[in-house]
């Protein structure tokens, strides 16, 4: 059983396995509280009460060490956890040596220390719960593509040509020739769309060979990426991602890991919108650096957070309308102002946890693009093919699940609500 159900049920008897946190022999009595991924509960060994060999066996228990447990349940209101364990039976399943390279629940460790010994890091209580609530949120946003009608797709990792217009790629040997993987499943998901399965989503992990070490980027993450066919524009696409993000922050905001960090998260029905030029003149007002025509930047987007936090009393919002320059070939431009695109991101206490936009569907304008970002056409054949065959309007978005973990328990690194990171510094563990 798990620790948490002995603590509920009060069975008479139970067997519960787990880690050593803590050992205390005092005289003729041992105390060991064993650990789970559930909780934690008080194993009280008397001497005279237990045999001599269970008696020795947790005398000579080390921290962390992989125990079962077999015994009595006892109910006592002055126990730590409201009830004990008096053991008839110890099986020791794996020692751990002493002393342990990282003492991760009472000392304060180096973040890169924790990652070297990860497998110790995330036997922390709270570290363990980062993961069961991005697991719920992942778990929310399928449900939600399912139940409106979207197809689970698996692209290529390994691919022959850049998605994102060739920079940051991780080039790999495929037999005779370059290929490289996957900046995103933008392409193909695409072509599935064109295919007939009109509305399509992957969670899948991408590869960006990003330089730049810092607390919001990885070179490996996990994105959820959906498309939609026969949209009217690129509000359709809008519509979906904050239907789908705001459905899973609100059922996330009701678990037990959620309430566990105490922080707070103030979020509307609808997410406030503001468009790019709309930002920057915002910008100029209260004196903020702003290059016209280039990316906002994090402090511009913080700031303005702060804005729309205290007006519209939001955390999310949408910024809207990206120049050409910012954003990639397949991108629909506006029809009234062609400098303008139809590029969204929604900004999540400051950071862009999703970016999206309606695709260019028609094929002529589509290559022109493409060769606009200096792209050859020769390298996209196997795409842009399939626009000649009849091509929806579409559109859609990738969600960065890391992202958006780290700002829903407003943690300070992105590597914090990643399992083992992959970054310019660190391949292993």
């Amino acid at each position: 059983m798990f620790t948490r159900q002995i603590i509920e049920r009060r069975p008479s008897k139970a067997i519960v396995a787990g880690w050593v946190e803590e050992i205390r022999v005092i005289g003729k009595l041992v105390f060991v509280v064993l650990r789970d991924r559930e909780g934690k509960i008080q194993i009280v060994a008397p001497k005279d009460k237990v045999s001599q060999g269970v008696f020795e066996e947790l005398s000579n228990l080390t921290k962390e060490s992989v125990i079962a447990v077999s015994g009595e349940v006892i109910q006592n209101p002055e126990a730590p956890f409201g009830v004990e364990l008096l053991p008839k039976e110890v099986v020791v399943l794996g020692r751990a040596e002493s002393p342990l390279p990282l003492e991760f629940l009472k000392v304060d460790s180096s973040l890169d220390k924790r990652l070297d010994y990860r497998f110790l890091d995330l036997r922390h209580p709270k570290h363990l719960l980062i993961f069961k609530l991005g697991s719920y949120l992942e778990s929310e946003i399928r449900k939600f593509f399912l139940k409106q009608g979207f197809i689970e797709v698996h692209t290529p990792k390994l691919v022959a040509a850049a998605t994102e217009g060739g920079a940051n790629l991780f080039k790999v040997e495929y037999f005779e020739r370059d290929a490289y993987l996957a900046q995103s499943p933008q392409l193909y998901k695409q072509m599935l769309v064109i295919a007939g399965f009109e509305r399509v989503f992957e969670i899948s992990q991408v590869y960006r060979a990003e330089p730049h070490h810092t607390t919001k980027h990885l070179c490996e993450y996990t994105s959820i990426d959906f498309e939609l066919g026969f949209i009217d524009g690129v509000n359709n696409v809008i519509e979906v991602v904050e239907r789908c993000v705001g459905n899973a922050l609100r059922k996330a905001m009701k678990t037990p890991e959620f309430k566990e960090f105490g922080v707070q998260l103030l979020l509307p029905k609808r997410f406030p919108r503001i468009t790019y030029r709309e930002a920057y003149r915002f910008m100029k007002e209260i004196g903020k650096k702003f290059e016209w025509g280039k990316e906002i930047g994090s402090e511009n987007e913080i700031e303005l957070w702060k804005k729309i936090r205290e007006e519209k009393k939001s955390d999310l919002y949408f910024l809207t309308e990206f120049p050409w320059e910012e954003r990639p070939f397949y991108t629909m431009r506006l029809q009234d102002a062609p400098e303008f695109t139809t590029g969204f991101d929604l900004i999540f206490k400051g950071m862009e946890i999703v970016t999206g936009s309606q695709r260019e569907h028609r094929y002529e304008i589509l290559l022109q693009q493409l060769k606009e970002k200096g792209l050859n056409p020769d390298s996209f054949q196997f795409y842009l093919t399939a626009f000649k065959y009849g091509a929806p309007p579409h559109g859609g978005a990738a969600i960065g699940s890391e992202r958006l973990l780290m700002q829903v328990l407003e943690l300070k690194n992105i590597r914090e609500t990643t399992i083992f990171p992959r970054d310019p510094k660190r391949i292993s563990p």
